[in-house]
């Protein structure tokens, strides 16, 4: 598999983290786990399709779809061959774009000929089927820079950047005093903007940065643990665990898989 990252427009960077790529020859099948890093996605599978495993059955995925906000992991399999083209939104980015209600879409995949939004089947139709780097940037960042221009305000910004910029390790009421609204409004927010709530998003946001301390692979268990702001390595472990369905000393974090892909920036 090969798997690209590609940076948008500066002037875009509030409303979307990146372009990606995923292409592969090889037609055998292969299961691997999607974890949740906070963000979400339009996807585009331009080659053979893909199933999902979220609740217990297996679904073939739409081939143009959102992926809303996980709150744990599930399988993802191929059925032969590999080109998806992608762009991951910053966590508020298809609310402000597209007017979207994110709780709708938790743990949900939907395709995108069933939301019923006309910027959304515009962008369908503009979308040409190559995984050329530059082709899909000028498409990209030719259709998103317009739109960019009259997004709405994001009331849940200053409380996503803090919970960025601690990597998850936060309080409710920090949040709530940054943020300046009580706990029920800041709930309601970010069931509309983000998808989750401000304190299980910041689960994730903690959880994510495991994979940035996991770089030094000198570091021992327990400093993983201290410097990831988990009380003791039994909560650390059930956490991991939570999000993976796998213990830490067992997770290959240097597989070249698509979860991996995200979660190791």
């Amino acid at each position: 598999m090969s798997f690209t990252r590609i940076q948008p427009h500066p002037d875009l960077a509030q409303l979307i983290d990146c372009y990606w790529i995923v292409t592969g020859d090889d037609a055998e099948t292969r299961v691997e786990k999607i974890i949740p890093d906070g963000f979400t996605e339009l996807i585009f599978h331009y080659g053979d399709a893909y199933r999902t495993d979220i609740s217990g059955s297996w679904q073939i995925q739409p081939p143009h779809l959102l992926a809303g906000q996980i709150s744990s992991f599930f399988s993802l399999e191929n059925t032969g061959q590999s080109i998806i083209v992608a762009i991951k939104m910053q966590p508020a980015g298809l609310t402000q774009l597209f007017g979207l209600q994110m709780s709708d879409y938790t743990n949900q995949i939907f395709g995108l000929d069933a939301i019923p939004n006309h910027n959304i089947a515009r962008l369908r139709q503009l979308l040409p089927p190559t995984a050329d780097e530059q082709a899909l940037k000028l498409v990209f960042d030719g259709f998103f820079l317009p739109l960019s221009k009259s997004v709405t305000a994001n009331p849940v910004n200053t409380a996503v950047n803090h919970i960025f910029e601690r990597n998850g390790m936060v309080t409710v009421k920090e949040l709530t005093d940054i943020a300046g609204v009580g706990e029920r409004q800041l709930e309601r927010l970010f069931k509309r903007y983000v998808g989750l709530s401000p304190k299980f998003y910041a689960r994730v946001i903690r959880f994510n940065y495991i994979f940035e301390i996991i770089k030094n692979k000198s570091l021992p268990w327990a400093d993983v643990v201290y410097q990831a702001g988990y009380y003791d390595q039994s909560h650390f472990i059930r956490n991991f665990k939570a999000f993976t369905g796998e213990d830490p000393s067992a997770y290959y974090f240097d597989e070249d898989n698509m979860a991996n892909f995200f979660l190791n920036k």
